[in-house]
């Protein structure tokens, strides 16, 4: 059902202009673009000769028939262009007139909206004008100036003499989906209708899209419903664009839902599809299962592209399975696929997570000796695999190269250098990296205030660890879990038990969830102390909560045991969990059961050290425009360490 506004909208729109709802069966979305300016029809229309130069997919300049290419499905430079990603169409870049390039500048740098839209009233409304608009929001759409889009649009819809069309609304409510601003999105639909636009199914996803970046999900069920309602069965660019808004509004588990929904409505997935859920179990950190999404997606005769292998291997490269991402990137090239820079880093950054820089900076040099130059990411990821290995020098080095030639470091640069001196206990070098921070403008964010909380706790300055905290909760970055579970790691070392069941319980308080990382830092508290049962009343707690153990959880749990009775017992229970428990969680138990029989029986009792390292992801920063997680590693007797993971 629709919500009331939604609905009472659409049934005042379906009186006032009945033919709109007239759907015609098999619409397409290629459309011819018209000039519709309004009092201009006695005017010769301009017969200007468009540039027909372009540059193609290998950087060089060919020519090309405007007529023949607008006839080819998909292939029109104009009204076509902004919906891919790829950023051009049948390999073409659109090269703008000079007038285009002058406004397209003027927009980029102008903040203005007067000044923008007074600029723009000068411009005479002719097909060529019009044409121009367009090619320029295919651009800024590529470039992802969102802003410079919704001005531009709102000034052709609501005061130039253009006559807007299906495509121009399109464009604008993606950008407003974008911006987050989903009423507006919304009014651009109502808006389109009232026009007497039919709307396309690009129309429907890029709406869903919007509903489901900004968290409202019964909104985006009513236009999926509305579309039915209407018989237009939802396609598979709409099912992307579901799926696409639920996993960047971080409703991954909705995500998944609709990917079945959508397999079992007889909707094929496409490679696109396939890549999308693939990459959401990357990021959640279960490359199993991405593997799994990728072996369907063969069984179906789906071929997978660049970007479904790029995302397999980064699956891996969280893990740290080097041998998996290598396998998979010389499977893409078996495809016929050529590597680029996203698939060279996947593969760099599996190297770096194993703790193998030398693979990395193997990989680093292949890839300039293929001509794939290096970007941002692939140094950052440099200087994170040496700071990993403890080679913080060398990591200084790449970061110093970095900016010798001309690549200025971002806040992931800084973080992943923060961490190398961080790990060896460098505290004046951490400020140092600090304060350079902010001289360069850039603002310490979560992570970086994690990282040096932690810093401050591992060498016992807890004035100094608290401070940071104070800090936190009255600036602009809020303490997250991560924050509280290296809190929790360095009072439940330090023996502080109170303080941290003190933290533990107002965590609820704060709307925050304890985590995996969180339940395992308090029963490592105990563990340290051979304190077994109280171990297990609070691993049942854990179990009770919803929260299912990993394999550090597992080494901990032994960790505490004194005696082979009690040896026996953690083995009963793990046994029992991997036997009871559904497929998904099995497989996840999988990993748990085997790090018990792996040390289980090594166990010597009054050892802890060496039967409690284990990595674990923990959500700190998201740098850049991706999410990235870091390693959290859980040890009874070693510091704690907070790894920054990503590019």
């Amino acid at each position: 059902m629709l919500n009331p506004t939604f609905s009472d909208e659409l049934f005042r729109l379906s009186v006032k202009i009945p033919a709109i709802y007239v759907l015609v069966a098999g619409r397409s979305f290629i459309t011819e673009f018209k000039c519709r300016a309004k009092g201009a029809s006695d005017e010769p229309i301009e017969k200007w000769k468009r540039d027909s130069l372009f540059i193609d997919k290998r950087g060089k300049f060919r020519n090309f028939n405007h007529k023949k290419v607008s006839r080819k499905k998909g292939g029109s430079l104009r009204g076509q262009g902004w919906k891919y990603g790829s950023g051009f169409v049948d390999g073409i870049f659109p090269v703008l007139s000079p007038i285009a390039q002058q406004i397209l500048n003027f927009l980029q740098k102008e903040v203005d909206v007067n000044r923008i839209w007074s600029s723009l009233d000068n411009l005479p409304p002719t097909n060529t004008t019009w044409d121009d608009l367009i090619s320029i929001a295919v651009q800024l759409r590529l470039n992802k100036q969102w802003g410079p889009i919704i001005l531009m649009c709102e000034w052709i819809l609501h005061r130039s003499s253009f006559k807007p069309d299906v495509i121009c609304y399109n464009i604008l409510i993606e950008a407003y989906g974008e911006k987050l601003l989903s009423k507006k999105a919304e009014s651009t639909y109502f808006e389109l209708l009232e026009a007497r636009c039919v709307p396309t199914e690009d129309t429907y996803a890029l709406l869903l899209k919007a509903y489901c970046r900004c968290g409202l999900l019964k909104q985006a069920e009513a236009v999926f419903a509305e579309m039915q309602k209407d018989g237009l069965p939802p396609s598979t660019v709409v099912y992307n664009a579901y799926i696409d808004g639920l996993i960047k509004g971080k409703n991954g588990q909705r995500a998944l839902e609709i990917f079945q929904r959508m397999k079992r409505e007889q909707c094929e997935p496409t490679a696109d599809t396939y890549t999308m859920v693939i990459n959401l179990y990357g990021k959640d950190g279960k490359s199993y299962m991405a593997l799994e999404v990728f072996r369907e997606m063969r069984n179906k005769k789906c071929k997978p592209n660049i970007c479904t292998f790029t995302a397999l291997m980064n699956a891996f490269a969280r893990d740290g399975l080097c041998e998996k991402a290598e396998e998979f990137f010389e499977q893409l090239q078996e495809a016929g696929l050529e590597p680029d820079v996203y698939a060279y880093n996947a593969l760099m950054e599996a190297y770096s997570r194993a703790g193998v820089p030398s693979g990395a900076a193997e990989i680093f040099s292949l890839m300039q000796h293929m001509g794939c130059e290096p970007d941002r990411a692939s140094y950052n990821i440099m200087v994170d695999a040496y700071g990993r290995a403890g080679l913080h020098e060398d990591a200084q080095s790449v970061f110093d190269d970095m900016q010798r030639l001309g690549i200025e470091p971002t806040m992931k640069s800084h973080m992943v250098l923060l961490s190398a001196y961080s790990r060896i206990g460098n505290v004046p070098k951490c400020e140092e990296i600090v304060n350079d921070m902010h001289k360069s403008g850039l603002s310490p964010d979560t992570f970086v205030l994690n990282s040096m909380m932690n810093l401050y706790g591992r060498i016992g300055q807890f004035d100094k660890m608290e401070e940071v905290l104070t800090a936190m909760e009255s600036g602009p970055y809020e303490a997250d879990i991560s924050t509280y579970n290296i809190l929790i790691n360095i009072y439940g070392r330090a023996g502080f038990f109170e303080k941290m069941e003190e933290l533990f319980t107002s965590l609820p308080a704060k709307k925050l969830k304890p985590d995996v990382v969180t339940w395992t830092s308090r029963l490592g508290a105990y563990s340290r102390k051979k304190q077994y049962k109280r171990c297990i009343e609070v691993f049942e707690e854990m179990i009770d909560n919803g929260c299912f153990p990993d394999g550090g959880t597992a080494k901990v749990l032994l960790s505490s045991c004194s005696s082979e009775e009690q040896i026996e017992q953690v083995s009963t229970v793990i046994r029992t969990m991997h036997r009871d428990l559904g497929t998904v969680l099995q497989t996840k138990l999988n990993i748990v059961y085997q790090t018990y029989l792996d040390i289980a029986y090594g166990t010597i009792f009054g050892q802890e050290a060496k039967l409690m390292q284990d990595s674990k992801d923990l959500e700190l920063h998201n740098a850049d425009v991706v999410s990235s997680k870091r390693n959290f590693l859980v040890s009874p007797n070693a510091p704690f360490r907070a790894i920054p993971r990503g590019k």
